[in-house]
């Protein structure tokens, strides 16, 4: 059954193959000799298969667990550097059809406050978000034909993309929305998206169906076959994840890579991105009812593993994780992260009250953009505002290319530092600022390529006159 180059689901998917490989991880988790093997194997930055990467998860030896965090490290230095990528969500719309017991949209939930954006509230929660710094966001929407056709979706992206705001502009628009169908795929790519981001949830088959009970979301063929419409319709920049918590980690941790293993296999190219939630408290949702958490030692380990097995791919975090955790995470393979975030439908420009809830999930990490820039800053973490590769057309195999031979670093090192430069310059507190100026200063040096270095002063002396968007 189990077949990463099929186009159906519980093919690439094998609920067998899964429970084979965890058995094998579990009666191999202690042979050092193997586990060796793999760790060397890891060091090589060029990933894990499914399998390699269960046994590690299972290998419950401190000094391995230890190789690990500082393997995941080094790689992701290797590929990204001290650069963190910055971002917010925009929640258009909480209307939802779908019947997901996790999420507090569900249809049958008549607590929370449903609300949907108009193109000039849009307008004014994209003018509040570049009023912050944002240049990139991730688009975010329940699953309703009525209420959130692909229709609305296209004119929203065409409304941010079009906002131009005192030195302000959304440069990339992500897109987190149902699956759909291969057209409309094509039409979310010619209206110029960045990655298509879905979550499958779980992998797990009996269990997604029943934690999706009603809706289109409930057919599990139909939402985990996504990413391959998506790709066939011409987004070659796509970002997956699971829920943890929803099921046992182990499982979802095997299917979730291999995910990505079928998409390399298939198109040869992985996820743009994997994104690592937790399940949290929300309206209606309490976490008490799920058997499944997944404690702060074993998700830290779960995140450094995907990292090493997965060399290449971002790894996003949200403000679902609380500030100590974001920390912890950033050392151990996460490159990119929100900041200022609202979950609700309109949070950017006013604060909701108590009994008009529209938020998807509770946030654990508060902060500020600002503060958190800052804070990234003081970890000597370089908070990064670059959109460069996608505008200049790297993105599917043309950025994993570059990316794995080394190639990107020509480039990522200057964008950090020219958009850091443009955040310090036009939204950062004094504080920020004299932070961000000596991070320029000191890491100008590091721009391996003379000329680049050259241009990259040029372009920052360009931003202190009053210039904007400059990229490699």
């Amino acid at each position: 059954m189990y077949n990463p180059k099929s186009t159906t689901a519980t093919e690439f998917i094998s609920d067998s193959e899964i429970r084979s490989t965890m058995e094998y991880a579990r009666a191999n988790s202690c042979n050092r000799s193997l586990i060796d093997g793999i760790m060397a194997k890891a060091a090589e930055a060029k990933g894990l298969s499914h399998r390699e990467a269960a046994l590690l998860l299972e290998c419950n030896d401190p000094e391995v667990t230890e190789r690990i965090f500082s393997l995941a490290n080094e790689i992701k230095h290797r590929f990204y550097g001290n650069r963190i990528v910055m971002f917010a969500p925009l929640y258009l719309s909480n209307y939802c059809v779908n019947g997901c017991v996790y999420c507090p949209y569900h249809a049958k939930n008549k607590t929370i406050h449903r609300k949907k954006l108009t193109q000039e509230e849009i307008r004014a929660e994209v003018i509040a978000l570049q009023d912050m710094g944002h240049k990139r966001l991730a688009l975010e929407a329940g699953e309703h034909p009525l209420k959130n056709p692909i229709e609305y979706i296209l004119e929203s992206i065409n409304t941010i993309y079009s906002i131009k705001h005192k030195n302000g502009a959304i440069r990339r628009v992500n897109v987190n929305i149902a699956a759909t169908t291969v057209e409309n795929y094509r039409r979310l790519r010619d209206a110029g998206i960045g990655t298509y981001i879905l979550f499958q949830e779980t992998y797990n088959k009996e269990n997604y169906e029943a934690l999706h009970p009603t809706g289109p979301k409930s057919d599990y063929a139909w939402h985990t076959e996504a990413m391959d419409r998506a790709m066939q319709g011409g987004i070659d920049d796509v970002g997956i994840g699971v829920l943890f918590g929803l099921e046992t980690y182990r499982y979802d941790f095997v299917g979730l890579l291999m995910h990505a293993e079928h998409l390399e296999a298939t198109y040869g190219v992985g996820p743009h991105t994997i994104s690592v939630p937790r399940l949290c408290k929300a309206d209606d949702v309490d976490t008490a009812d799920f058997k499944n958490a997944v404690p702060d030692d074993i998700f830290y380990k779960i995140v450094a593993i995907i990292r090493i097995a997965v060399p290449y791919t971002g790894m996003i975090i949200s403000t679902r994780e609380s500030q100590k955790s974001r920390e912890r995470l950033l050392e151990i393979g996460i490159s990119q992260i929100s900041g200022g975030s609202r979950t609700s439908v309109g949070g950017y420009v006013s604060e909701e009250l108590p009994d008009e809830n529209s938020a998807q999930f509770d946030i654990a990490d508060h902060r500020s953009l600002d503060e958190v820039v800052g804070w990234l800053l003081d970890l000597d973490h370089i908070p990064s505002f670059c959109t460069a590769c996608y505008r200049e057309g790297r993105t599917g195999d043309r950025f994993m290319t570059l990316l794995k031979n080394g190639q990107i670093s020509n480039c990522c090192l200057p964008n950090a530092l020219i958009t850091l430069k443009e955040y310090i310059r036009d939204y950062a507190s004094p504080a920020t600022r004299e932070k961000g100026e000596a991070m320029i200063r000191r890491l100008l040096n590091d721009v391996p390529n003379e000329r680049v270095r050259e241009k990259t002063t040029e372009y920052l002396s360009k931003i202190d006159n009053g210039e904007r968007d400059f990229r490699f």
